[in-house]
């Protein structure tokens, strides 16, 4: 059962979201508070997706947001009373995939909560699949459009570091801190390199893998192919 952590310190807004949440068959999990929310958060390791009021006591949604994206890619939907553009943009820039503004129809955050999880990796098992790509930890097998495709041991990781990261901004320097190490001699030019490697591999969703210009890369499924 897909897990779906709620973080709001009105109750009554909790319960129409978990309501309108497990109608469709969704394990709700509730945080009054942004403390709370971060500690079931690090103790609960398979929640699916998380929504974050802005305003709450104790942490504020963007705390919660900034310290749940140095652990983990998962899903994050922030809930505002504000409607200011700056507002919008400062959630994406630290990491939210979706922003809903108060009053909200419940029947519409529900739509977004299942068109972010349908837009994100299906993961089963050890096999996942983005896109069309297809991707086993466990064999270290890469298919794309249900063909095999060869990849080098980095290339792998590589493409499973996109894959955890989807959406996320990443520059070259933290993208060869994680793919290769911080003891690695090598420059951002080894990233550059293996990602226009792994993009002609990966044929046409080698144009999942975006270049941000003046930052790096974002692996992003382009949802209307």
């Amino acid at each position: 059962m897909i897990k779906v952590l709620i973080a709001d310190d009105e109750f009554r807004l909790r319960k129409i979201v978990r309501d309108f949440l497990t109608a469709k068959k969704f394990e709700v999990i509730e945080a009054a508070d942004g403390e709370e929310a971060l500690d079931i958060f690090y103790e609960t390791k398979d929640i699916d997706l998380v929504i974050l009021d802005v305003m709450m006591p104790k942490a504020d949604g963007w705390e919660v947001c900034r310290k749940i994206r140095e652990e983990s890619s998962v899903p994050i939907i922030m809930l505002t009373a504000k409607s200011e553009e700056s507002d919008e943009l400062h959630g994406f820039n630290i990491g939210a995939d979706e922003y809903i503004s108060k009053p909200f129809s419940p029947k519409i955050l529900v739509a977004r909560v299942e068109a972010l999880l349908k837009r994100n990796q299906v993961i089963t098992g050890s096999s996942r699949t983005v896109g069309e790509i297809e991707i086993n930890k466990d064999a270290h097998t890469v298919k794309v459009k249900n063909k095999n495709v060869d990849l080098s041991f980095k290339e792998f990781e590589l493409l499973n570091y996109f894959a955890d990261n989807q959406g996320l901004a990443l520059s070259r320097n933290k993208i060869l801190n994680n793919v290769w190490d911080f003891d690695y001699f090598g420059d951002a030019r080894t990233v550059d390199t293996h990602v226009k490697k792994l993009r002609s591999k990966l044929e046409e969703c080698g144009d999942y893998i975006k270049t941000v210009r003046g930052i790096g890369y974002k692996f992003e499924v382009d949802t209307n192919e």
